[in-house]
């Protein structure tokens, strides 16, 4: 007896999907996001989705910050549509009226207590291979922030607390201050 193959969903059943229904196509498997964001996720995601636009703006530059919910299609030839907390694109041609194709210049995402392994594992081995040039794990439970700078000559991978001002790899001169934000 033959085992039944499971269905691959492909890029025009993600974008089919009801508006209410927030879910990420990984290799044709539809994940869906169940779960509400807590307030502190939210907190996090608002303050620092806040301090990038407030640099990009101050600095005149010409990327763009996007939270949530914003459909990434990370590499063309997959069938992979992903919606991170925050994404950070610095290349216009990569956006569309869909979101934006092609890896993000940096990512964040908000670790949720049901979704540890999604970020830590999944996500970060797919934007390592996508080409994104800065991944950032937010853990509000552990008070902590890992950062992944995947440029090929400066790799490094770095753990940061609640407490610490934050050097934004892609940038110059731009820090994130942790102890800042009010939770």
């Amino acid at each position: 007896m033959e085992l039944a193959k499971p269905k691959l969903y492909t890029e025009e059943d993600y974008y089919s999907l009801p508006e209410n229904i927030r879910a990420e196509l990984i290799d044709g498997d539809l994940i869906y996001n169940q779960a509400a964001p807590s307030r502190k996720h939210q907190t996090i995601l608002m303050e620092l989705a806040g301090t990038i636009r407030n640099y990009i703006k101050a600095k005149a530059g010409s990327c763009h910050v996007y939270p949530a919910p914003f459909a990434v299609k990370l590499m063309k030839d997959r069938n992979t549509i992903v919606e991170p907390d925050i994404s950070v694109i610095c290349d216009e041609d990569k956006l569309t009226d869909r979101g934006c194709t092609g890896a993000p210049d940096w990512i964040i995402e908000i670790v949720s207590p049901g979704n540890s392994r999604h970020d830590y594992v999944l996500k970060l081995n797919l934007y390592n291979e996508a080409g994104v040039r800065e991944y950032w794990i937010v853990d509000p439970t552990k008070e902590s922030i890992w950062v992944y700078y995947f440029e090929e000559s400066k790799f490094k991978a770095e753990t940061y607390s609640f407490k610490d001002k934050i050097k934004v790899n892609i940038y110059d001169d731009l820090y994130v201050d942790f102890a800042g934000i009010d939770m």
